[in-house]
């Protein structure tokens, strides 16, 4: 049993949803260690019990570069990642507790992660990796890890690429749209989740089935596409993470159906949900939802075709999370400027400061003359970047993703970093690009 920060490999358990008795208290142990609910598995009703809070530590100061390395083009060349990743069968690696800086050739345009592995896109087209890269992910040819240096992500020449997925890409896996909207795929592919009829994996891009593409998002061994304005699934499915109206896997397209004729803005995805951001503002959601991650004011059953959320204002933006059954999250900066969130909260990634189930969502104040302006959300901790440029963080730090030097939980919003300018995180990591400095 492959079994990495409570994440387990899909193509161990996510293959079935029984396992024996001795391998769920080894799952148990290492769970309750993530920090995730030690009955994660379990398709029932029944909320996971509340947990006493654990002591918020004193915050570290704050991660703040005198002046970010400028590129020739006048923005900056810098990033900044903390936590630890994990692959299939590498376990978890490169664990840091404060932020590390790492430096590219060039102006970032954008970061992007999955669990395994982080990415930086510059303005020129050009995407770099660094992290695990045992199962291709790295997209260079190899299956070397690269923890302290960028590779270049190897895509056929003439090919530059425009943008990344934020939130997020899948297990082990790399995803990117060129220039002329075709999406790439690289590294794990065991569920299908590349769309190419098989389950190979690729050490080096290919292009996948799907031109136009506007949106793209995948996580665990699931994937969605916006490509000509249909939203397309592929991958596993066992808790209808492909929204097509079934629980059936398939290595090869299904439209998502039950989604208003507005167009989609923008894609989500965690361990096993998917949701999709509509022009107009509303949300819609599917997949898992024992620990109320659908936001429809149940927790229990799960959903194989989307759920629109209600909320008192069209949403702005949204973030994911979860990598593991029930520790799924979802928050949302509203039209307003305001934060609201909901799914699971036992380690409190939701901002409340309270803990346990939240199927409805709720209102979260941020800091005192704070105002966020984008977020991101990792397997058990969230992340918002304010007006001025300054990151937060709250929630399970088990391996150093707050980022504050601590491996203890924390419930009140930390700061982080200064002259941030967009983050991603996927599973127990994170990594942000920095605004250079005048």
């Amino acid at each position: 049993m492959d079994i990495a920060d409570g994440q387990l490999s899909l193509r161990t358990v996510r293959a079935g949803k029984s396992i024996s008795k001795a391998a769920l208290a080894a799952l148990i142990a290492v769970v309750l260690l993530a920090g995730c609910d030690p009955f994660s598995s379990s398709h029932g009703s029944a909320a996971p019990k509340s947990v006493a809070p654990t002591p918020t530590p004193t915050p570290a100061p704050m991660y703040s570069l005198p002046t970010p390395p400028a590129s020739a083009a006048g923005g900056s060349a810098t990033t900044l990642h903390w936590g630890t990743v994990f692959g299939t069968d590498t376990g978890m690696d490169d664990m840091l507790t404060t932020p590390m800086i790492m430096t590219l050739p060039g102006t970032v345009a954008q970061v992007g992660s999955s669990n395994s592995t982080e990415y930086a896109l510059l303005t020129d087209g050009s995407l770099y990796a660094w992290g695990v890269g045992n199962t291709g992910e790295l997209g260079d040819g190899s299956t070397q890890n690269s923890f302290n240096t960028p590779v270049l992500v190897r895509f056929p020449a003439g090919v530059k690429i425009a943008w990344i997925p934020t939130d997020v890409m899948p297990y082990d896996t790399g995803l990117a749209v060129d220039t002329t909207g075709h999406v790439w795929g690289w590294g794990e592919n065991g569920g299908g989740e590349l769309c190419l009829g098989s389950t190979a994996d690729y050490a080096t891009p290919v292009r996948l089935p799907f031109s136009s593409v506007t949106a793209v998002a995948g996580a665990s061994n699931h994937a969605t596409y916006d490509s000509h304005g249909t939203i397309w699934a592929c991958g596993q499915n066992l808790d209808g993470d492909l929204g097509d109206g079934s629980t059936a896997s398939t290595t090869t397209p299904v439209r998502v159906t039950g989604l208003s004729s507005s167009p989609v803005s923008t894609l989500t995805a965690s361990f096993a949900n998917s949701g999709a951001l509509l022009a107009n503002g509303q949300y819609y959601d599917w997949g898992y939802n024992a620990a109320g991650q659908l936001g429809d004011g149940k927790a229990g059953p799960q959903s194989d075709v989307p759920v629109a959320v209600s909320l008192p204002d069209p949403v702005a933006q949204v973030a994911l999370g979860g990598s593991l059954w029930n520790n799924g999250q979802t928050l949302v900066i509203l039209s307003t400027g305001a934060l609201w969130a909901w799914g699971n909260n036992e380690f409190c990634q939701l901002g409340t400061g309270q803990f346990g189930v939240q199927p409805v969502p709720v209102h979260v104040d941020p800091p005192a003359g704070v105002t966020y302006q984008s977020l991101a959300t990792g397997s058990g901790t969230a992340y918002a970047i304010s007006t001025t440029g300054t990151l937060y963080a709250w929630g399970v730090s088990h391996v150093g993703q707050v980022g504050n030097g601590g491996t203890q939980t924390v419930c009140t919003p930390v700061q982080i970093a200064s002259h941030v300018a967009q983050i991603s995180s996927t599973a127990d990591n994170a990594v942000v690009s920095l605004s250079a400095q005048s």
